[in-house]
């Protein structure tokens, strides 16, 4: 068996934004944000439902899904495959804008629902944690007060899960492999196939069972995101290259000036301030200042 690629927007709408995925939806959403008990959620309305084979081009690098919970709360899913300049912005915007856009003019502020902004990137994002999971909240910088719990901000960064199917200790362990490594598999292991969700979950991206369209579909969507992938490390490292030869070229110019400065200075006391300019090609000006200082 071959499998999509779930960091793709094809197959992650597919996978949890379609019209048959909700019970693939609540399952993965429990196990991600950690809802057990009392607090899981039993039941929750997609946005926008995903049509399908249908592929609106090709110009964005992330993908959203959006669900209702049935306590109110809205949940933005979103997966991020390229960092690209004011992402983080970008997923503050959403948040706030999902939050702010649920009042009609003249509405109640209580009236307002909560948001979770629950992203997955496939890069590293915080270079100084070694966590693969980073929530946000508001809170009071030095005590650490609670202001609201309205706006949350949660990331998942798929790069930092190290763990193999041996090590997979929980359903979200289980849920991030499956979304990190699904593309890659070529059968399902039992450690997945366990869980009848994660199952479906499979099922819905198994390539046997799409048509041709809907395989090109994805395909062309790999292609243009390693395509995107591959632009931005180059030009990363060709920036790199400009900045490093930029440094030497500054520095030996600076090296030289500091030199041309040394030998001025040991001819202070014997020559005059325009012979020593002549000889150096430093400026009277120069020269002078250096006597000065």
């Amino acid at each position: 068996m071959r499998f999509l690629d779930v960091k793709t927007d094809y197959a992650f709408k597919r996978v949890f934004g379609s019209e048959g995925s909700k019970p693939v939806l609540i399952s993965f959403l429990n196990a991600i944000l950690d809802y057990q008990g009392e607090h899981a959620i039993v039941e929750l309305t997609i946005v926008d439902p995903y049509q399908i084979p249908m592929l609106q081009g090709m110009k964005d690098t992330y993908v959203d899904v959006k669900a209702v919970l049935a306590n109110g709360k809205h949940v933005i899913i979103e997966m991020q495959v390229l960092n690209v300049p004011g992402f983080e912005k970008r997923i503050l915007h959403n948040a706030a804008k999902e939050y702010a856009t649920q009042l009609l003019k003249g509405e109640d502020y209580a009236l307002l629902n909560p948001v979770i902004a629950l992203t997955f990137a496939d890069f590293n994002l915080f270079e100084d944690s070694e966590e693969c999971i980073s929530r946000f909240k508001l809170m009071e910088r030095d005590r650490f007060i609670e202001y609201s719990d309205d706006v949350e901000l949660i990331f998942v960064e798929l790069p930092k899960f190290k763990r193999a199917l041996d090590e997979l200790s929980s359903i979200q362990d289980k849920w991030i492999y499956f979304l990190k490594n699904a593309g890659s598999l070529e059968y399902i292991p039992d450690t997945l196939a366990c869980d009848p969700r994660i199952n479906e979950a499979f099922s819905l991206i198994n390539e046997a069972a799409m048509s041709r369209e809907e395989l090109e579909i994805q395909f062309k969507r790999r292609d243009f995101i390693i395509l995107q992938r591959g632009s931005l490390q180059l030009a990363e490292t060709q920036g790199l290259a400009k900045g490093y030869a930029k440094g030497i070229a500054l520095g030996i110019e600076q090296g030289i000036e500091q030199g041309i400065e040394t030998v001025a200075r040991k001819l202070l006391d014997i020559l005059d301030d325009a012979t020593i300019a002549g000889k150096t090609g430093l400026s009277v000006e120069q020269v002078r200042l250096l006597r000065l200082s």
